[in-house]
């Protein structure tokens, strides 16, 4: 089923600010706090709920989160904001999407040994763009100095492994030779600070991959795309409102409605079994058992779930470096996490080895490669 198109190189753009499940959980405890006394009377007549506590024991262990890297950490715990505050840019400047996005690309071309000259085109996936247009991918696409086109997708947790699959059509129809797919995740505005289920979910990172033909490719380190696989199935548990629209809605365009939400036990409870099935299929796919992969490179949102969908096809619990998780470190980065594992975690396979990435998430979404180290 090969198509004869590679992974030959990635990148990965960490941002310098961090913080820690102490540091947010202690910002929002005190917003928690502060919240309860000045509504301390609606609360009592019960017209509104009381913010619940909440402690880093908690976070982590709902998540396995320990702590997360953010784009900008001023006003993320201020008490009185709640929000990172990202100074605005001037249409003549770079975008602060672009920025993070070209970190991550000229690592992933570097890798690749590619320059700006020998890609055809530039995809930006991801779960938020900053603006509806000109695309984030065509401002990073001239800023390299590339010729051919660019494109945004926008397909919540999914959107990287779909930007590869697109990549992967386009040089499979060779209407492209090579294709270079960035995943610039810029969340932390879109996170409800003062939601005590939610404020610790996200962080912030750029990822990048080059996709092109094997004939062409030079990396130190080559996989095949053996196939792709996607699934969507539509879901009202993950939401964000948020867009252009909220200007006209007769109700504030930053409420927590307009925020990422979601029904987070409903979640788990139907993405696991489907994530799992979906995988299977996949593999079934080139007549391989989930005993047949070396190496999964799952999405990162949550330690629980990775850790039920690993043990649902393998009939055990993933060995240390099997599955490798990164959440603990960078939380949930939307589309980027399993690109993130992929990064960290590829170099140490041998010729013929076979490995998995797989997201799964808003839509609801799947999408999945099955990759084998040339």
């Amino acid at each position: 089923m090969t198509k004869n198109v590679v992974i030959s190189g990635s990148g990965l753009w960490t941002p310098e600010h961090s913080i820690s499940n102490a540091e947010l959980v202690e910002s929002y405890n005190q917003y928690a706090s502060k919240f309860n006394q000045e509504n301390s009377k609606a609360i009592e007549a019960g017209e509104i709920v009381a913010k619940p506590y909440s402690s880093a024991e908690f976070v982590e262990k709902a998540s396995g989160i320990k702590s997360r890297h953010v784009y900008v950490k001023e006003g993320v715990l201020d008490v009185n904001r709640m929000r990172p505050k990202i100074p605005e840019r001037s249409d003549d400047e770079l975008s602060h999407q672009a920025e993070i996005a070209l970190h991550a690309a000229k690592k992933a071309l570097k890798a690749a040994n590619k320059k700006a000259s020998d890609i055809d085109a530039v995809i930006v996936s991801c779960a938020y763009t900053q603006r509806s247009y000109p695309a984030i991918a065509i401002e990073v696409q001239g800023a390299l100095g590339i010729k051919g086109f660019g494109f945004d997708m926008l397909v919540a947790c999914s959107a990287a492994t779909f930007g590869v699959h697109r990549a992967y059509e386009m040089i499979a129809a060779e209407t492209a030779k090579c294709v270079l797919v960035i995943n610039p995740e810029l969340v932390s505005p879109q996170i409800n600070y003062t939601d005590r289920d939610s404020h610790f979910i996200f962080g912030d990172v750029a990822t990048a991959m080059v996709i092109e033909h094997q004939s062409t490719a030079t990396g130190a380190h080559q996989f095949d795309i053996l196939s792709t696989k996607a699934v969507t199935d539509y879901s009202n548990n993950i939401r964000s409102n948020f867009g252009y629209m909220s200007r006209a809605f007769d109700t504030s365009p930053y409420g927590a409605d307009k925020l990422f939400h979601q029904e987070g036990r409903k979640v788990f409870k139907e993405v696991c079994p489907m994530a799992a099935a979906h995988i299977a299929a996949h593999l079934q796919r080139h007549e391989l058992t989930p005993q047949d992969v070396t190496r999964w490179w799952l999405h990162q949102a949550n330690i629980n779930m990775n850790t039920l969908i690993t043990k649902k096809l393998l009939g055990r619990e993933a060995k240390p470096g099997e599955a490798p998780i990164v959440l603990d470190r960078y939380a949930n980065t939307a589309s980027a996490g399993s690109i993130i594992a992929f990064h960290l975690h590829h170099q140490d396979l041998a010729a013929g080895d076979y490995g998995l990435i797989c997201s799964f998430g808003a839509g609801y979404s799947i999408g999945s490669m099955v990759v084998k180290k040339r």
